[in-house]
């Protein structure tokens, strides 16, 4: 490289270094010395939620009848194959496809008993008409024996006495005998009738089971009962059920069509902040998929009773948040972002929360060269209300500017400090301790820049 291409080289390297300098100067100057004006106006408290959207009621798409599930000894079964979530579907349109391996296992093992009932139904067939053949054919025979015995009775008058009741006693005994055979062929049809209509019944209600069983199959494949969107169903950990997912007869449910006309928010609120809830508030609702889109709500309903989140050690209650209107581009289980306006302050002064400080318990903000003592109230999550301190039209600094630590502190007279301090106090003491819990003790600038509102 020659001496001139150094020389180049060189200059270029300073200039670039003086402009990387020049500019990273610029913007600490500039950040650093950023002001605000003080507003005066309506202040909105709110808390602010994630949540997820759902229909405000929806219709089931139920699995096969329970009665026949129950008849059938099947207490779960599997979805094979389900249309994806969120698919539009008519009425009468297949939606889903259960396992039907249990059942067509039943279904087998039934064929084999009906099989087995229609050869013991012949068989019994066989028997009952051979055993009576039988029978009939010994009645016919006694007749004729008596008959033959009623000759000989007749011929026997010529014989002696003696002859002619032996004669006489054989014939009574033929009679006899003919006489039981009739009453025991009798029972012997009632039997085999009883036989037969016994092995008939089973062979029915086996085949009525059988009958079932195939009609259960026809229920494995699941259509749409009207037109709607379908949406998978969630089981108690909250995992929608798809392919693969286990459904019992007790919760007979594959999924759902829900009513999307009418959509609400299920949120979480801390328990921090949940005393400051309560049902007919105003939300404003945000869905994460369309930034551009807001919706207006109201408060429906906040649980009594708090939950423990999942893999978290904080106490959440459930609210839920009735969205007004309809818009055809929400969909359930959108995830949306709900504002809870709980108070709404009119004609008040507010400022930045980053333009707020503490130090030693004196809350003040850098101001035309001095630093000022002020007095604040409610705080929401960007700004804070100036009680006393301050004045409409007033600029304060977000950021302390170079040098301002040696700025004089302007303190409030102290009558409206003692006045202050009154008003503090009478609110502490209305403040319900919780039970079990010592009354906690706030640390001086445990947020950072953030002063403690002075409610």
């Amino acid at each position: 490289m020659n001496r001139k291409n150094r020389i180049i080289l060189s200059i270029s390297l300073i200039i670039l270094v003086i402009l990387i300098w020049f500019f990273s100067s610029s913007t600490i100057e500039t950040s650093s010395t950023i002001t605000v004006e003080v507003k005066r106006g309506t202040f909105v408290i709110d808390v602010t939620t994630t949540g997820e959207l759902e229909a405000r009621s929806s219709e089931d798409i139920k699995g096969p009848n329970p009665n026949a599930l129950r008849n059938a000894r099947i207490h779960r079964y599997m979805i094979e194959d389900i249309v994806p979530d969120g698919t539009v579907v008519d009425s009468g349109q297949w939606v889903a496809t259960l396992d039907r391996s249990d059942l067509q296992n039943k279904i087998t093992d039934q064929e084999l008993e009906v099989e087995k009932l229609e050869t013991q139904f012949v068989k019994t067939q066989l028997d009952t008409t051979l055993t009576l053949r039988a029978t009939r054919d010994e009645l016919i025979n006694l007749k004729f024996t008596l008959e033959e015995k009623q000759i000989v009775v007749d011929q026997s008058i010529y014989e002696p006495p003696a002859t002619q009741r032996q004669v006489k006693i054989d014939f009574d005994k033929t009679q006899r005998a003919l006489d039981q055979n009739i009453e025991n062929y009798t029972i012997k049809h009632q039997k085999a009738e009883a036989d037969m209509r016994e092995v008939a019944t089973n062979l029915q209600k086996a085949r009525r089971e059988l009958n079932e069983y195939h009609e259960l199959k026809k229920e494995f494949i699941i259509t749409a009962p009207k037109s709607g969107m379908v949406n998978y169903k969630r089981d108690w950990s909250g995992k929608k059920q798809g392919v693969g997912a286990q459904v019992s007869m007790w919760e007979n449910v594959v999924a759902t069509l829900p009513n999307l006309s009418a959509m609400n928010s299920r949120t979480y609120v801390n328990e921090i902040d949940i005393s400051r809830v309560r049902a007919g508030q105003k939300s404003v609702i945000e869905v994460d998929a369309f930034p551009d889109k807001s919706f207006t709500g109201m408060v429906f309903e906040v649980a009594n009773m708090g939950e423990q989140m999942r893999n978290s050690n904080a106490k959440v209650f459930e609210v839920m948040i009735n969205i007004d209107g309809y818009d055809s581009v929400i969909r359930p289980s959108m995830t949306t972002k709900n504002s809870i306006i709980t108070e709404v302050i009119d004609s008040v002064l507010f400022v930045p929360i980053e333009g707020v400080n503490v130090i030693d318990s004196i809350t003040f903000v850098y101001s035309s060269g001095r630093r000022k003592q002020v007095f604040t109230g409610k705080t929401n999550e960007t700004g804070i209300i100036i009680n006393e301190g301050l004045e409409e039209g007033d600029d304060i600094y977000l950021i302390p500017p170079e040098g301002s630590e040696n700025w004089t502190l302007e303190l409030l007279d102290s009558s409206i400090v003692e006045k202050y301090k009154v008003e503090q106090l009478k609110i502490e003491e209305k403040k319900p301790e919780k039970p079990g819990k010592p009354p906690s003790k706030k640390m001086k600038g445990q947020r950072g820049n953030r002063p403690p509102a002075n409610n």
